[in-house]
């Protein structure tokens, strides 16, 4: 059985390719996506002449919800390591950070957990008013395990890291431009025009010179592979926990994972839990 393709590519010129990612109704990641962004990655990485790459979505009111709870996890487990030795899913984040050329998310509706810690591993963020960021896993018992500790710290400043990651809560695109969890707000209706302007303008510019600052400036801010590899053990460790599946599975059952009701409002639902 065939995989449907989720990471859709337009070369726009050798130097600019545009990213358009779609996995069903509100664009969840999964063990497929994890496969295919592997693949993408490593053509990034050895196309010479490509200098800029922007990542977006055409689903309305979503970017990247967050990751499939209903994915195998047997199958997640049984991935072999990528090329950093370390898991697949973090392996293309950290390589996602690293690469040569510069990234850009360009972010409309819902970006939570897995697809913040996505937006999170590029370098740029260009979100509308209607872009919803967050990383709810402590809602469900979880630590997160794709890099958010160790990049929000460095984005936001310690406080503010905090209260992203302990309150579970949605942050709306103002609060995240005000914060710097995203570079800038930008109206809705011209954030594919401003996206692209940029875009172009990077991609009209000498590669080596764009590879060699972004090479200066990852040294000086990216995490270590190791800090990285500490939050995914943490995510492995407290994800699934049997004291939090019935939580998880009331969410689903009651909308989680398709358009509306939860999944538009997680940060409130994952607040209503009762205690005990």
């Amino acid at each position: 059985m065939s995989t449907a393709e989720q990471f859709h590519l337009n070369e726009v010129s050798p130097s600019y390719w545009r990213v358009t990612f779609d996995n069903g109704p509100v664009n969840l990641l999964d063990a497929d996506t994890v496969e295919q962004l592997a693949e993408l990655i490593e053509r990034i990485e050895n196309d010479r002449d490509l200098t800029v790459v922007v990542f977006r979505s055409e689903t309305p009111g979503y970017f990247m919800a967050h990751w499939d709870l209903l994915t195998d996890p047997a199958r997640v487990a049984r991935m072999a390591p990528g090329p950093t030795g370390l898991h697949p899913y973090l392996d293309n984040f950290i390589r996602l950070s690293r690469l040569p050329v510069t990234t850009i998310s360009e972010i409309r509706g819902r970006t939570r957990g897995a697809g913040s810690e996505f937006v999170l591993a590029t370098d740029i963020r260009f979100a509308s008013e209607q872009a919803i960021l967050g990383q709810f896993e402590v809602g469900v018992g979880a630590v997160p395990g794709g890099g958010s500790m160790a990049r929000l710290g460095r984005l936001v400043g310690r406080g503010r890291a905090l209260e992203i990651l302990l309150g579970g809560d949605d942050i709306p695109a103002g609060r995240a431009a005000e914060y710097g969890y995203v570079n800038r707000l930008v109206p809705d209706a011209d954030i594919e025009a401003v996206t692209d302007a940029f875009a172009r303008r990077i991609a009209a510019f000498d590669r080596v010179a764009v590879a060699g600052i972004k090479r200066l400036v990852d040294i000086a801010t990216l995490p270590s592979d190791d800090e990285l590899a500490d939050g995914l053990a943490a995510y492995f460790a407290t994800a699934g926990r049997p004291e939090h599946r019935p939580f998880v599975r009331a969410l689903l059952d009651n909308g989680l994972q398709r358009p509306g009701g939860i999944e538009d409002d997680l940060g409130t639902a994952i607040a209503e839990r009762q205690p005990g």
